[in-house]
């Protein structure tokens, strides 16, 4: 028995089945490629969904993932470390917010977000105020609370009641208006739906949020996670709208592969949460602070952000010349290197990707519907021309 298909053996026996993961085993990476223990070779135009923004073994994020790691791991949150509170000014000068909180993913962040906002309220003597509004075909997370705010049956299916988000189509000011009410403690929204299908906010659609929320007193919210750290040619998605959040969430990009996410919020919201209502035993320690750090600095020395918006027209341009020429896509959509071909109605999406795999390129599907391009900020052009030349050969022979 080959190395390979041993450890996917032990895999079947041992692994919970909660994910439908091909028969690959990924070995190691460098830059934009990643090679199995076959040595098969691919390249990486999903970035472990949107996460490894400085691509594989960048050197800057080793070292300092390495040197941190000699120095000191884990301290919990009873004392500070130099790396968080580096971190935490970096990042709240990044966003224009106040305050930093520190945790281990994005849901971990959307928790955050949604028990500031209810706090917050109670803390101002308003305690009917507990609702928050989302959107349908959005994605905020996994556990009982961000999936509450999920926008998508098949992810709260078996789970039970789940209560007090109420969702209403995206784009849908008119509904936004219908549904709100004085029980309203935050609207909850992402620019762009990435796991829904990559659905780019309309114009003027987050103006008016924020416009709305302020005429009724409430919370705006951002979820940031697959649109933060320059994904979309600007540090936040929402920048593109010219609007601010009163707090939003963060994670995937911000460790470069390395698990954190912080919830920002401006300076009024500092006392919704007081010592004892939030925390989390490993958030904010100084070896996931110090790989964000070294991150951060990576995105503004090699100017990554400006990066992602100048490739992501070049790949806009070159998605829409492949979604013209093969039948099997509908058309192109996205923003910066967030970016998305539309399938046809009978396209099989696990057929094509595991088509795609075989020739030698990792992408992933969002919202049943779209094949999502998330490569790495600091992809190569070959490695996009070549990737992007595999895409339009592979949907040539499906044809």
């Amino acid at each position: 028995m080959s190395h390979s298909n041993e450890l996917l053996a032990s895999a079947e026996q041992h692994l919970y089945p909660n994910y439908a993961k091909p028969a690959v085993v990924i070995d190691r990476g460098l830059g934009a490629r990643l090679w199995d223990t076959e040595g098969r070779s691919y390249i990486d135009f999903f970035a472990g969904i949107a996460v490894s923004v400085l691509g594989h073994s960048h050197p800057a994020l080793v070292s300092a993932i390495t040197a941190q790691a000699q120095k000191l791991i884990h301290i919990s949150n009873y004392y500070y470390n130099e790396p968080n509170i580096r971190l935490a000014e970096k990042l709240c000068a990044l966003t224009h917010m106040d305050r930093a909180f520190f945790c281990n993913s994005g849901t971990e962040a959307n928790e955050a977000l949604l028990k500031l906002a209810r706090r917050h309220f109670f803390q101002q003597g308003q305690t009917e105020r507990y609702r928050v509004i989302a959107f349908d075909n959005s994605f905020h997370g996994r556990t009982l609370g961000a999936m509450t705010a999920t926008g998508q049956k098949k992810y709260r299916e078996g789970f039970g009641p789940l209560a007090g988000v109420t969702h209403v189509p995206f784009g849908d000011l008119a509904a936004v208006h219908a549904a709100m009410g004085p029980d309203v403690a935050g609207i909850l929204v992402e620019s762009i739906q990435g796991e829904g299908g990559v659905i780019v906010a309309p114009d003027g659609f987050l103006a008016h949020l924020r416009a709305i929320a302020d005429e009724a007193g409430c919370l705006l919210l951002a979820d940031e996670i697959q649109t933060g750290i320059g994904r979309t040619g600007r540090f936040l998605g929402f920048e593109h709208a010219f609007v601010q959040a009163d707090a939003l969430s963060v994670a995937k990009a911000l460790g470069g592969g390395f698990p954190i996410g912080a919830m920002l919020c401006k300076e009024f919201l500092e006392d919704a949460l007081p010592p004892g209502s939030h925390g989390t035993t490993y958030g904010g320690g100084p070896l996931a602070s110090a790989a964000a750090l070294a991150t951060l600095d990576v995105v503004e020395r090699e100017e990554l952000v400006a990066r992602a918006a100048r490739l992501g027209e070049s790949l806009a341009a070159r998605l829409t010349e492949i979604a013209d020429r093969h039948a099997a896509i509908k058309g192109q959509r996205g923003q910066g290197l967030l970016q998305a071909l539309v399938l046809s109605d009978g396209v099989d999406p696990g057929a094509l990707l595991a088509r795609l795999r075989d020739a030698g390129l990792l992408l992933t599907v969002a919202g049943g519907v779209a094949l999502r391009f998330t490569p790495p900020l600091t992809i190569s052009e070959a490695d996009l021309d070549e990737g992007l030349s595999i895409v339009d050969r592979v949907l040539g022979e499906l044809s």
